[in-house]
């Protein structure tokens, strides 16, 4: 059945577009399931895709789009076995192998959930390397295109392709199965599952490189997989943590620039700008969260942190002792140099810059923070704070030598002249 408005072809291609985006995922999961090959069933829903964008413009949308791709899928999953079939023995010899096939990829609606949570364990594997797990989420169940996932990271449209075949390619010769692990190991691969998801989050909301402070689409992305993650895994509270993280994090995202596209740092931003919708579904995440487990895991604890400053109607009202010690909590669950830098900030902000400077000094000598723009940034505010203002502008300029992000490189390079009063 199909809807009987007529629609132009652009029409028609905007609308394959957002049905794409969203049952892309749960196609790709339901064939991986038949098939029990994510390349195949990538390649089985693309042609149901191909179809729909030679048939929707002229026919018309159907009015349940995602069941016409399945059934779509489904047909060219049958001839894809039955051509198989057909190489190794006479066609006479297969009609009961094909009517056996047929029924045994029949999707029921009450395993779709569960098809999803596959696919995202599958695609978030750790016999793939991070940048691929990131690449293959995207593209499996973000349903971005190789060009988008590209200029996102601002890569080669190359490099990810190659990434992107050679994924699929490895979890095919180690016989990754798809399938939800189970005891000792869920909890392994959960942390990679979720790895993922912030990483996606993290370079929209503070890009790596070029000239954008941030990505809007990413995290749009990041987000919508970690509520597909909670709706999937919801007795999990770390998965409830990185929600609340995104989103308390999210919400900030109007005050973060100006309209010339130039970074405001959190305490000189507008919080009437502050996404308050957002906030309070942030909340409400972590409350869910603290209520399934005593125990605080890593994004759970950086969430509680978040959401001190959302709570916060002003920067003087942040309550900075007790980001200090949840950053010593989040230090003791996953100890890192990056963890001690925050928290040093939040001794600064707390107990006064003469309190968190020998902290940063100590770290200066981590070889994790060689390269990492933060720590001389960090540094060079104390010593701006203190009247060291030689020593800060020297810090400013080294971390502007050491990012990657232009809009950040400009901030920083202001600071070290406003350090040296020109």
């Amino acid at each position: 059945m199909v809807c009987s408005v007529t629609v132009t072809v652009t029409e028609a291609h905007r609308t394959i577009d957002a049905v794409w985006r969203i049952e892309s995922a749960k196609l790709i999961a339901a064939l991986t399931r038949m098939v029990r090959d994510v390349g195949l069933a990538e390649e089985l829903a693309q042609d149901a895709l191909v179809a729909a964008l030679e048939q929707w413009p002229s026919s018309g949308v159907p009015s349940n789009p995602g069941a016409w791709l399945m059934t779509i899928a489904k047909r060219r999953a049958i001839d894809h076995f039955r051509h198989l079939k057909m190489a190794e023995r006479k066609h006479e010899e297969i009609g009961l192998d094909l009517e056996t096939t047929q029924q045994a990829i029949e999707v029921e609606p009450d395993e779709v959930p569960d098809d999803l949570l596959r696919l995202i364990f599958t695609a978030c594997h750790p016999v793939l390397k991070t940048e691929a797990r990131v690449a293959l989420t995207l593209r499996l169940l973000g349903g971005l295109t190789t060009d988008e996932i590209a200029r996102a990271f601002l890569v080669p449209e190359s490099t990810v392709a190659q990434r992107i075949v050679r994924a699929k390619r490895t979890l095919a010769q180690k016989k990754v199965p798809f399938e939800v692990p189970a005891g000792p190991e869920l909890a392994e691969r959960l942390g990679s599952v979720l790895e993922v998801v912030y990483l996606i989050f993290n370079e929209g909301y503070s890009a790596t490189a070029g000239d954008d402070w941030m990505r809007p689409q990413l995290c749009a992305d990041a987000m919508r997989l970690g509520r597909i993650l909670a709706g999937l895994a919801p007795q999990e509270p770390e998965v409830f943590g990185l929600v609340a993280l995104m989103e308390l994090q999210a919400s900030r995202s109007r005050a973060r620039v100006t309209p010339e596209g130039e970074p405001i740092l959190l305490l000189d931003q507008n919080r009437a700008k502050w996404d308050r919708l957002l906030i309070g579904h942030g909340l409400a995440a972590l409350e869910r969260a603290e209520s399934l487990s005593r125990a605080r895991g890593p994004y759970v604890l950086q969430a509680a942190i978040a959401a001190c400053h959302a709570r916060a109607g002003a920067p003087e009202d942040t309550d900075w002792e007790r980001i200090a010690a949840l950053y010593g909590e989040l230090a003791e669950v996953t100890p890192s140099p990056v963890v001690e830098l925050n928290r040093a900030v939040a001794v600064s902000m707390a107990s006064g810059p003469e309190a968190a400077l020998p902290l940063v000094d100590e770290l200066a000598a981590s070889p994790a923070l060689a390269r990492y723009h933060l720590l001389p940034t960090v540094r060079g505010d104390l010593l701006a704070k203190v009247g060291r203002l030689a020593e800060a502008r020297a810090e400013f300029e080294r971390a502007a030598s050491l990012t990657r992000n232009s809009r950040e490189r400009d901030v920083l390079l202001a600071r070290a002249k406003a350090a040296a009063g020109e």
